[in-house]
């Protein structure tokens, strides 16, 4: 009987790790905002074509890395973006989180968001983008 009890937990589990993994990674997409404001000495989140020192993230989630006509990113950047590199929620959280782990040559000079909350935050603001 134990092992059947074990062997049903297990499974309930498993069948239930995805939603709770999504539930821990949702976040607030108005508190993502205010987090965004860390991005802005940078960047603009906005659906009139310009740009900043970095390029304009409007759309972001989904657009290939290095996209952008008339932008000037770094050799290492395009080549991301030349190898088909797509901007997932999960590539952003990688690359939020340490942007010269996944550009080691970037030119972006942010070290990173570490602060779990926050980054769900802006992931979920970044979402609503579009």
């Amino acid at each position: 009987m134990r092992n059947v009890t074990s062997a049903l937990l297990a499974t309930v589990f498993l069948a239930a790790a995805p939603a709770i993994a999504q539930a821990q990674s949702a976040g607030d997409a108005e508190a993502g905002r205010r987090v965004f404001n860390q991005c802005r000495a940078c960047h603009i989140i906005d659906n009139n074509g310009r740009n900043a020192v970095g390029p304009n993230l409007f759309g972001v989630v989904g657009r290939r890395a290095a996209s952008i006509e008339n932008f000037r990113y770094s050799a290492n950047m395009r080549e991301l973006g030349a190898s088909g590199h797509v901007w997932t929620v999960e590539n952003l959280r990688a690359y939020i989180t340490n942007p010269k782990a996944v550009v080691p040559q970037g030119i972006m000079s942010f070290p990173g968001l570490r602060n779990e909350t926050q980054l769900n935050d802006l992931l979920a603001f970044l979402q609503t983008q579009h």
